[in-house]
């Protein structure tokens, strides 16, 4: 029989033997065999990979009995009956989720599976999988069957035939062994770490060396159903488990006491284990099913899993003797090898490799209930391993790969709640978790509290470790089987509120008094996510199974249960009736759970309020800690908390932000409505002063002491309380509005506050309630409400977003300042809510003042909240208006327009609410007398207003103005006495007095003691011990009533006497339909107007007496005599709004004239003035240019000595070379098939040119012959200011100094210009010019041209006569030297090495003349390629060619030209002697018909003496363009064949020509676009160096005009029809002689070589072209692998100049510290690149040492931009702003444009 280590033929005989004899069902022996051969074969050997090798050989062998393993595969694969696809992939693998399709919110779908699907339409995104997943297509129980891909539509299990019995019958045999022998490696494996350090290298190790058998294992998977069923089969059988376990095997012994040692270090045992029943006991501390005695639990020190004592004291949870809960913390016994496997997979934290085979098998159903039984059963052991971890996060993301993928079917779910108590379990582990993180709460009483919270601060909660099992529990929640179970075991609930109970009160701030925190703590970050996952989360999901009537039982037992907690709550912080002072949590998670509930209740299910209420002394508990948030919101914007950090403003702003505001704010306002509408509304409000600290202020006195406030605070506080009363009453979110409205006004709101894009308008509040963006009623709300702008491009190039904007209706209707407020982050955004309302009325002409907030009608209340109103109808209210009205009224320090504006708000909110018309009759005339109350007789608003209040009693510091004041002199002092008896005056102080006679009422009901007034310990709080003045009484004298202040306040706002006039005396339509619009919009008059119109519409009574008060013409209001320290605080709001407007105007004005400016310094004054510059004088005799220096503001010529320079940018750039002959520009390569071939750019082609002189012709000629630059070439540009030279240098060392430096680098020498801030690297000196010759330029003199072909010969001849001599060194060629230096140092030494001898002058030569024609090149780009449009057009704005021929000029003039090989020689005379030419050691010259005509015009002009005298260049123009003409015969002759060559010979032009041959028309037009773009090139040259003007023109009329600028037509010229470019003819020498001459020069070379005469015809630079469709490109390059390392990169990228894929950051692709997106910059774009980040859809820009991220050209359907796939929805490309980025590029001004630049350190 074949050993172990058998060869591959051996071990095949033997696995067929073996199969044979078991397949006859023959001898047991051959099952014996087997089993010896396995077990010799699996042995865990000591040889490491090779032994693993040998084994999985054996087992290859095994399987497939003795067949070739691919045919094995194949057989078992033509069984697979899979209707799942269940891909399994991990973290950062793309996939897709459609909410159109998806039942469960966690769908998921592989890219394959999706586009096979049919989602067109759908609601779907893209995104980067965090923890890794499955994919779900063909599982009904997550997804709808119609978004099945078209492989798992079919139900194809019928069609499956059966398996063959014999097929599989070997893996029955060898699979439980092989897993078994895994699961030894495993035990094997496992050291118990010392000291709790998991050994991390030894579980590396044993997971390495496992590394082939599970990866073997997860093929098997692969194989489909067929093989699947057999490993289910294996894994989950318990008879397997017990053969292999129970100790034959000779290892067996010692692994077995290894996984129960494992066991127990785990704090886990085996039941029949005696120390089980101590662990029962430890673990009693935590249980389900507790239910727990109403009575006081008595606390406990509780033992901590590890034995060590536990945080704080515990309440114990009282266990219930049920059956279930055998202690679920500390059991596991493991029945068979799934479990087993799973309890490894745990031990060792979740390895990848593991996770994938455990979930590749889920396909199969039985192994997935079983897998899913088994994971719960493990479910404690998860979460402590979690808690040990130390890689928590890579641990969390692999749980939930799991649970997701299980608890996401609502079917499995509840199979696995009814069999193994999956809810209890859960609640238990969570409650467990926790446990291990408590602290004592300092809450209310530090001393006695009993309670205990979460410590913040644990890196449990600090690191969110609790995620994956809250995740989970959420998860299950929202299946409706399984919450109602939760909701229907009050067991359960009992235990989740305990849970919750946990979170009550955490992060506790206390408010520093004296110094500032030495330590801003951050945990309040954790603090509110735990608040928000951990409670808000489940909460949500409970509530959405409670919206109809069959659920009110739910609701009654979470609302019983929750108030059962709270009530443990106040007793165990020891609460009594007052909150402890300055302290604040905002984590009451118990208060929200009763509000959310009470609200659903009321909303969905119908049942009454009051049945659900506790008692009014509860309710007066439940309001404290809520309202105490609200005040303390108020204290934290009033920079009260300022010496607590930046943190607590964090934690205000966290409280109602978008995304916690419906779990946090909202049910803390409407828990607070709850109990203001069952509570006595004055002792309520009165409450609502006092936690504000604002009760003192509210006194008639003009001064007053306030106890608990400094004065600075006083007036926002104030603000504060009024702000939160208006919100509180005019709040209806849970108060009786739709889901629609609700939605409705959180778009309102958001909206007005800022346009915002399509992604940051609010989701509904409610996060469970389905209407979500995309959904149907979220998209057509959206259109109700607002107006999409779709995104824009200023020229500047700030790219804006599709943005909605509220429609003008919504401004009109239904803006709402009190809901703006409630969602404010910042105090900012209500301001710009206004402005943009304000503008709003400007603009429709409605109001033109600056506005007040509109009032805004309210919907209507639901029935249960009636008792609310009440509040505006209790005297204290009405008092504390009529207070501060007449404070108001009087001028008294610390009120504002703001409380104003509330405090009409309030009295309106009254008149609307007001109860049923009170009968005009019962209130008699002299109602005052039977008043026994303080001050107003009744409780209604509208019958209060009108009551006269003349005398009240205050208390006022002695010092006060009132004290000196003698008793009214109507009054005698009998009249006084009465007054006292009868009303006895009012007094406002008394208010918080009463306030607690109420609350000691309620508590003492019972008791007899009722009358007890109020204790003396509170009653101390309120006379300051030691305030320095006495307080004594005075009564004043008020006589007013709330009506007549109403009057008095509009006259005072108009600053007019008697301003306010009743409308009804005009018009009685307005007393019958109050509702105008005249009044919607306006000022603080037009609310006074609009009140006093409500009330007398509600009373006669109240009409009669407003008609009286207007009626007596008020005496001015008495201008009271204040000390200056008191300035009117109204005033100060005056004089604060005439110094906005004046700020206004001035920005205004600075605005206008910056633009102006900008306007100029952009400008040219006249196009044939020098470019951009500002010639002083128009008058002809000055003769020097004027510059303006824009550093010292100086205006002068640029002499020699102190030279002036215009701010220049030089750039390398490669834009030239991207140039390609086809019209049709190339796209993105989205597939293999397409590829970009770089050989028909520009470039290329220039450079096999280049190469191909050089391989022929002599290379100094070579360098005449041809231009370089197409790539790599410098491009100068000017923002076309000047400054001194030596000013700049100081600049320049003032900038080295100061270290503020903004992304540009001072040492490389480059800055922004002084004035207009563009950036800029360089000065180009300003030659010393005089315009006079411009005059002469134009002068034509009548030389011929023969005479002028002499003179040019002869100046070129004169080298060196420079007007500036060389020699003398003067700044001015100082400076031209040193910018010809930094113009050599802009581009790469690979682009100015030319010549084969290295460092040759001619190297230097080629480079000069080179830049001239690149600059002329670019500028012909920018002007789109030709001259059509003529003008100096906006490109001559930013150039300095002129500046920048004379730097060229003068370097030129250094190289001489030998005469014998000056080409303007071959161009104008007949060479006499040719032989002498040819000597026969050296390479030929370049013959003249291969030189580029253009570069032997800059070269024949740059090395002229300058300055040029226009004739000279109108001669070398005619020269050159014989020579040019004949070029293109030439290359016309060539592109003809052999017969049409033979018919123009033999008919000559004048006879007819067949047809099929070119016709003279269409060579005229060859012969033309052939010299067309010299012509270009050259008039863009005599434009900048003689000024004039450039004509437009057709583009089939441009050749004619150019000719005719040039002087290159004859005069006798006639109209452009019969025009061909031979009339341009104007031979120097007889034309047929020099033709034949170049020829000659010619034959030698074409017979061995092509010709080498370039077409120049060239289509202007694109970018790639790009797919309509991200996606196309998303799908292609992510996954694709990088050419260089064959990886597929993290980060990849794909230029878009030429299409080639790079790995951005990768280090992988590193070349000499270069990382390859900086270096293809280089190489591509000569440091210029740009580049789509594949993963982030965004284009970065690199420039140097420098980029930036430019922004997307991919929006989505609403315009707007997804940076790095957030939301994945689909995107399309936006081509005008692809335009915009093509336009910088070719343009040159990314630098200019785009602001925010940073170094890349060539990292990128």
């Amino acid at each position: 029989m074949a050993g172990a280590g058998a060869s591959g033929r051996e071990k095949r005989a033997t696995a067929a033997r073996l199969k044979a004899a078991l397949s006859s069902g023959g001898e047991s022996g051959a099952a014996a065999e087997l089993r010896a051969l396995l077990e010799r074969a699996l042995a865990p050997a000591p040889g490491g990979g090779e032994a693993a090798a040998e084994a999985l050989e054996w087992c290859r062998w095994l399987l497939s009995g003795g067949e070739p393993w691919e045919g094995f595969v194949q057989a078992v694969r033509a069984y697979d009956p899979a209707t799942l696809c269940g891909l399994v992939w991990t973290a950062n693998f793309v996939a897709y989720r459609c909410r159109t399709c998806g039942i469960s919110p966690c769908m998921s779908l592989c890219a394959e599976c999706f586009h096979q699907g049919e989602h067109a339409g759908h609601d779907y995104n893209m995104f980067w999988s965090q923890a890794g997943g499955a994919c779900d297509c063909g599982d009904g129980n997550v997804m709808r069957e119609a978004g099945f891909c078209k492989r798992h539509r079919m139900k194809s299990s019928s069609d499956v035939p059966c398996v063959p019995k014999d097929l599989l019958m070997m893996s029955e045999l060898v699979l439980p062994q092989f897993i078994f022998s895994l699961i030894q490696y495993l035990r094997e494996g496992y050291n118990e770490p010392a000291l709790d350090v998991p050994s991390e290298k030894d579980f590396h190790k044993v997971l390495q060396m496992l590394e082939p058998h599970v990866s073997f294992l997860e093929d098997l998977t692969k194989m489909g159903g067929a093989m699947r069923s057999v490993l289910t089969q294996v894994l989950t059988n318990q008879q397997f488990y017990k053969d292999l376990s129970s100790g034959e095997f000779m290892h067996n012994s010692k692994s077995h006491e290894k996984y129960l040692i494992a066991l127990k270090s785990s704090g886990l045992a085996f039941p029949e284990d005696k120390l089980a029943c101590v662990m029962q006991e430890q673990a009693s501390g935590t249980s389900t099913s507790a239910v727990q005695g109403v009575g006081h639990p008595t606390p406990t020190l509780g033992l901590d899993q590890d034995g060590s004592q536990g945080v704080g004291k515990r309440k114990r949870v009282k266990l219930s003797s049920s059956t279930k809960d055998q202690s679920i913390m500390d059991v596991l016994k493991h029945k068979c090898f799934l479990e087993e496997l799973l309890f490894w997979t745990i031990k060792y934290e979740f390895p990848q490799k593991m996770v994938t085979f455990l979930l590749n098998m889920l396909p199969d159903q039985d192994y997935k209930i079983a897998f899913t039984k088994t994971f719960v059963q493990h479910y404690a052991f998860i979460m402590k391993t979690l808690k040990k971890s130390h890689e928590s996060d890579t641990m969390s993301n692999r749980i939930v790969h799991i649970s997701v993928q299980l608890f996401s079917n609502e079917e499995l779910a509840r199979q696995v709640t009814e069999e193994c108590q999956l809810l209890d379990i859960m609640v238990t582990v969570l409650l467990y978790m926790m446990e291990s993180c408590l602290i004592k709460s300092e809450l209310q009483d530090e001393e006695n509290s009993l309670h205990v919270v979460v410590n913040c601060g644990e890196a449990l909660l600090k690191n969110n470790t609790y995620w994956p099992l809250v995740s989970d529990f959420i998860n299950i929640l929202s299946h409706q089987s399984v919450a109602k179970k939760f909701l229907e075991d009050h067991g359960l609930l009992v235990t989740w509120m305990n849970f919750v109970s946990f979170f009550q009160g955490m992060n506790l701030n206390k408010r520093e008094l004296n110094k500032h925190v030495e330590f801003e703590s951050q945990t309040y970050y954790a603090a509110f996510a735990a608040e928000l996952e951990a409670c808000a989360q489940p909460m949500w999901g409970l509530l959405s199974h409670c919206k109809v009537r069959e659920t009110q039982e739910y609701t009654r037992n979470v609302v019983r249960y929750c108030l059962e907690a709270l009530q443990d709550w106040f007793d165990a912080i020891n609460f009594v009736d007052e909150p402890a002072p300055n302290q604040v949590t905002f984590h009451l998670p118990l208060h929200r759970y009763y509000a959310m509930f009470l609200s659903k209740a009321i909303k969905c299910q119908e049942l009454d309020l009051d049945s659900i209420l506790p008692d009014q002394e509860m309710l007066m508990k439940l309001m404290i800690h809520p309202l105490q948030i609200q005040a303390s919101l108020s204290e934290i914007h009033s920079n009260m908390w300022v010496r607590n950090g930046l943190q607590i403003k964090g934690q205000a702003m966290t409280y109602v932000q978008s995304h916690f505001c419906n779990s946090m704010i909202d049910p803390d306002i409407y828990l607070l409505q709850v109990c203001a509408s069952r509570l006595d509304p004055d002792y309520f409000i009165s409450s609502v002063f006092e936690r504000f600290r604002v009760v003192d202020l509210l006194t008639m006195a003009s001064q007053h002491q306030n106890t608990v406030l400094d004065a600075e605070h006083e007036r926002s506080m104030l603000e504060g309380a009024l702000t939160f009363l208006v919100i509180l009453l005019s709040l209806r979110l849970h108060l009786g509005m739709t889901d629609d409205e609700i939605l409705r006004a959180e778009m309102v709101a958001q909206l007005c506050m800022n346009d915002r894009t399509h992604n940051h308008i609010p989701e509904n509040p409610n996060p469970k309630s389905g209407i979500v963006p995309g959904s149907l009623s979220f998209e057509s709300m959206l259109s109700a409400v607002a107006d999409f702008k779709a995104p824009v491009f200023e020229p500047g190039g700030s790219m804006q977003q599709g943005m909605y904007t509220p429609k003008a209706d919504i401004w009109d209707k239904e803006f709402d300042p009190v809901m703006v407020i409630l969602r404010t982050v910042y105090r900012r955004d209500v301001q710009s809510a206004m402005d943009r309302y304000t503008a709003f009325l400007k603009q429709s002409g409605k109001f033109s003042g600056n506005p007040w907030p509109p009032y805004k009608k309210r919907t209507a209340l639901h029935p249960s909240y009636k008792g609310l109103m009440k509040l505006l109808h209790c005297k204290t209210l009405h008092i504390v208006l009529f207070t501060l009205l007449y404070k108001i009224l009087m001028d008294h320090q610390n009120l504002s327009e703001h409380v104003l504006c509330m405090v009409l708000y309030l009295i309106e909110l009254g008149l609307e609410d007001s109860p049923d018309h009170e009968s005009d009759e019962d209130d008699s005339a002299d109602g005052h007398e039977r008043c026994h109350d303080t001050w107003f007789p009744g409780s209604n608003l509208v019958s209060n207003m009108r009551h006269f209040i003349n005398y009240v009693r205050v208390r006022v510091p002695e010092t006060a103005p009132e004290v000196k004041r003698e008793p009214p002199a109507g009054t005698s002092s009998d009249g006084l006495f009465l007054f006292f008896k009868n009303s006895g005056t009012a007094q406002v102080f008394s208010l918080v007095a009463e306030r607690r006679k109420k609350f000691q009422e309620i508590i003492n009901r019972n008791s007899s003691e009722a009358s007890q007034v109020v204790r003396p310990k509170t009653s101390m709080k309120w006379s300051a011990p030691g305030a320095t003045p006495q307080l004594t009484t005075v009564i004043l004298e008020v006589k007013e009533s709330i009506l007549s202040l109403l009057i008095k306040l509009h006259h005072k706002l108009s600053g007019k006497q008697n301003s306010y006039y009743p409308p009804w005396f005009d018009d009685m339509e307005v007393l019958i339909q109050p509702e105008i619009p005249k009044y919607f919009h306006g000022d603080g008059m037009t609310a006074v107007e609009r009140i006093l119109l409500k009330a007398a519409v509600q009373s006669r009574l109240n009409k009669r007496i407003i008609e009286e008060i207007c009626s007596k013409v008020t005496p001015p209001v008495p201008p009271k005599k204040i000390s200056p320290s008191e300035k009117k605080t109204l005033d100060k709001e005056e004089r604060r709004q005439k110094a906005r407007e004046r700020q206004q105007k001035l920005l205004a004005e600075f605005a206008s004239r910056q633009k102006s400016f900008m306007e100029t310094a952009m400008d040219v004054e006249s196009p044939d003035a020098d470019i951009a510059m500002e010639i002083a004088t128009s008058e002809q005799h000055v003769s020097e240019a004027v510059y303006d220096c824009v550093i010292c503001g100086q205006s002068g010529p640029s002499t020699e000595d102190r030279p002036t320079g215009l701010v220049v940018l030089l750039q390398a750039s490669s834009v030239l070379g991207q140039c390609r002959n086809s019209t049709e520009p190339k796209k993105l390569p989205t597939s293999e098939e397409e590829q970009i071939y770089p050989g028909d750019t520009c470039a290329a082609v220039h450079d096999v040119r280049f190469a191909t002189l050089q391989q022929f012709f002599k290379d100094s000629s070579c360098m005449q012959a041809v231009s370089i630059g197409w790539e790599g070439g410098v491009y100068i540009q000017t923002c076309g200011h000047t400054l001194h030279i030596d000013c700049h240098k100081s600049y320049m060392e003032s900038l080295r100094n100061d270290q503020v430096l903004q992304g540009f680098s001072v040492d490389k020498g480059e800055f922004t210009c002084p004035l207009c801030r563009q950036f800029a690297n360089s000065v180009l000196p300003c030659y010393p010019g005089n315009n006079v010759e411009r005059s002469l330029w134009q002068c034509h003199s009548n030389k011929n041209m023969q005479e002028l072909i002499k003179e040019v010969e002869e100046l070129q001849e004169q080298l060196g006569t420079f007007p500036v001599s060389i020699s003398s060194e003067t700044n001015l060629s100082k400076e031209m030297e040193s910018v010809m230096k930094d113009i050599k140092s802009t581009t790469q030494k690979k682009y100015t090495d030319y010549s084969k001898t290295p460092g040759s002058p001619d190297n230097d030569f080629l480079f000069m003349y080179s830049v001239a024609r690149t600059n002329l090149e670019l500028e012909l780009v920018h002007r789109g390629g030709n001259l059509c449009l003529g003008g100096a057009s906006t490109a001559g704005k930013r150039s300095c060619l002129n500046q920048l021929f004379h730097v060229l000029a003068m370097h030129m003039r250094l190289y001489s030209i030998d005469s014998a090989y000056n080409p303007w020689r071959k161009v104008t005379q007949l060479m006499q002697d040719r032989n002498s030419q040819m000597s026969c050691e050296e390479l030929p010259e370049v013959p003249v018909l291969y030189r580029d005509v253009s570069s032997l015009l800059l070269i024949q002009i740059l090395t002229m003496p300058q300055p040029l005298i226009k004739e000279h260049f109108t001669c070398i123009v005619k020269v050159l363009f014989t020579l040019l003409h004949t070029q293109a015969l030439v290359a016309f002759s060539v592109k003809c064949s052999n017969e049409e060559r033979m018919a123009w010979k033999n008919s000559g032009a004048l006879k007819k020509i067949s047809p099929s041959v070119w016709s003279p028309h269409s060579i005229a037009c060859y012969l033309q676009q052939f010299c067309l773009p010299f012509l270009r090139i050259t008039c863009l040259l005599q434009l900048h160096l003689f000024g004039g003007d450039l004509p437009s023109c057709q583009e089939d009329e441009e050749f004619a005009v150019l000719a005719n600028c040039l002087g290159l037509l004859p005069s006798s010229f006639q109209s452009p029809h019969q025009f061909t470019s031979a009339s341009c003819l104007d031979w120097p020498v007889p034309a047929f002689n020099i033709i034949s001459e170049w020829c000659l020069e010619l034959t030698s070379f074409a017979d061995r070589h092509p010709l080498l005469i370039q077409e120049p015809k060239w289509d202007l630079p694109r970018l790639l072209q790009l797919p309509e469709n991200y996606n196309t490109i998303f799908q292609y390059y992510h996954r694709k692998t990088c050419t260089v390392c064959t990886k597929v990169p993290k980060d990849p990228a794909v230029c878009l100049v030429c299409g080639t894929f790079v790995c951005l950051k990768g280090l992988c692709c590193k070349q000499q510290s270069y990382c390859e997106c900086v270096l293809h910059s280089q190489n591509c774009g000569a440091g210029t690149g740009i580049f789509l980040l594949i993963n982030a859809s965004v284009i970065i820009i690199i420039r140097g040492h420098r980029f930036c991220l430019w922004g997307s050209v991919y929006l989505d359907a609403h315009g707007e931009e997804d940076r790095d796939l957030r939301r994945g929805k689909p995107l399309y490309i936006c081509k005008e702003r692809y335009k915009v980025l093509e336009q910088q590029w070719v343009s040159h001004t990314f630098d200019h444009i785009n602001k925010r630049w940073g170094p890349h350190y060539n990292g990128l």
